[in-house]
């Protein structure tokens, strides 16, 4: 997908977004930045840079401007304006901090898309900071940390790493120490590191850039995972192709609070392989990565949540559950913290469901952050779980009655995941489900 997609810049999740967008790092900023202006929507893109440009980036844009104060700024046309301070050399000064602000100004009255370079790194594909890095507008809404990945297996040497001294310091590698994604991962992440000046509130991103093999692939995607400990999102991809994939942190929503009427018992707790049916779909949930895992219980409360009480889980207690699922849907949806890219709905009478299902269906999510992905079992039939995007959430929230997450299907596009396994299509309403469940 493109990188305007993957830092959900795109129209498709609600109002296009106008954020102040700072570019931190190395491996590719200057790259990246000006492919997200080429894809922006926006009549207008305005790119700044807090550091040093090479002059030979200047073509990049379609217009250059030397501004050393605002009156020097008369205008925004059409197209992607560079502002920058004079050029000496081979490079350009910094934007000044007078200019900057008017940039600013300018941007959020018209609705003008505002970029910033705001670090340098030598054309290095790694860096650590030092102590006045990296200059990052305190305005900054999304702070976007690149780092190339052509650096793994390299030397920590000033050859593939700028500031390699102090990247050794932050990352804990000794002398002679090649970059593993262990150590990559350990700069990244620490506050004097990849997570340096960046404002609070600010959206912060990690662009894992140069994944142009395969391996590199690979190897981003297990790296972004763990990068989401300490980042909103991970992107993975290739600034140069213009290709990437977007990993957020994805949550998982047991629906248990179900009376189970027509069953006779609660479904919740009957046995599967020695377990609780709900505790064994809330452990095979944390397994699977997914997080937070919310468990929402409503009839047999405390004996459900007694089965699931010591996991490292949220439980919910829908006291409407009577009311229909839509309650329960609501109940966990409202629990998720902000900065959650999807939900799983899980059901609990479904034990059976693995892992696998699991992560098919958030790595079709990474691939186009689509609103709503559902497995289709023998191409004609659809199943669950079924992953809906964050966008999905304020209609999630507004579901009443006995209707689950399908009622909104009509409002936005679902994608269908081909799976080949016809026991996601079983479920528990009778003892002979529970007897044809058990034999498997």
């Amino acid at each position: 997908m493109q990188l305007q997609r993957a830092l959900r810049l795109h129209s498709d999740f609600g109002t296009e977004r106008k954020d102040a967008v700072a570019f931190v790092g190395a491996g590719g900023k200057t790259t990246a930045m000006f492919r997200l202006a080429r894809e922006l929507a926006a009549p207008s893109v305005i790119v700044a840079a807090t550091t040093h440009l090479g002059a030979w980036q200047i073509p990049l844009a379609d217009r250059h401007v030397i501004a050393e104060s605002a009156e020097e700024i008369r205008e925004i046309p059409a197209g992607v304006t560079l502002v920058t301070g004079r050029v000496e050399g081979d490079r350009t000064q910094s934007v000044s901090a007078s200019a900057l602000f008017w940039l600013r100004e300018e941007a959020q009255s018209r609705g003008i898309p505002l970029l910033i370079e705001a670090d340098g790194a030598r054309q290095k594909p790694l860096k650590a900071p030092a102590a006045h890095e990296p200059p990052i507008p305190d305005f900054a809404e999304t702070v976007v940390l690149v780092a190339g990945l052509s650096g793994l297996g390299k030397p920590i040497t000033e050859e593939s790493v700028f500031r390699a001294e102090k990247f050794r310091e932050l990352s804990g590698a000794a002398e002679g120490e090649s970059v593993t994604p262990e150590i990559l991962r350990r700069v990244l992440a620490h506050p004097e590191g990849g997570l340096k000046n960046i404002p609070t509130r600010a959206r912060k991103i990690a662009l894992l850039n140069q994944a142009d093999t395969p391996e590199f692939q690979s190897i981003g995607g297990k790296l972004a995972r763990e990068l989401l400990a300490s980042f909103d999102a991970a992107i993975v991809g290739s600034a140069q192709r213009g290709d990437f994939h977007a990993f957020e942190r994805m949550a998982g929503i047991v629906l248990a609070a179900g009376e189970s009427t027509r069953f006779g018992q609660p479904k919740q707790l009957l046995d599967w392989k020695g377990e609780p049916f709900v505790r064994r779909i809330a452990e095979t949930a944390l397994g699977a990565g997914l997080a937070p895992v919310v468990v929402v219980t409503g009839a047999n409360a405390e004996a459900v949540e007694g089965a699931v009480r010591d996991l490292d889980m949220k439980i919910v207690r829908n006291a409407a559950w009577q009311s229909g699922q839509a309650s329960s849907i609501v109940a966990g949806v409202a629990a998720l913290p902000e900065n959650i890219g999807g939900c799983l709905f899980l059901l609990a009478d479904q034990p059976q469901v693995g892992a696998e299902i699991i992560h098919a269906l958030t790595e079709s999510h990474a691939r186009n952050l689509s609103p709503v992905i559902a497995p289709l079992v023998m191409e004609e039939r659809r199943a669950n779980p079924v992953l809906f995007d964050r966008v999905t959430f304020a209609d999630l929230l507004q579901l009443k009655g006995d209707v689950g997450g399908r009622a909104i299907f009509h409002k936005y596009k679902v994608d269908y995941l081909p799976w080949h396994d016809e026991t996601l299509l079983l479920d528990v309403d009778t003892p002979e489900d529970y007897e044809r469940l058990r034999r498997l």
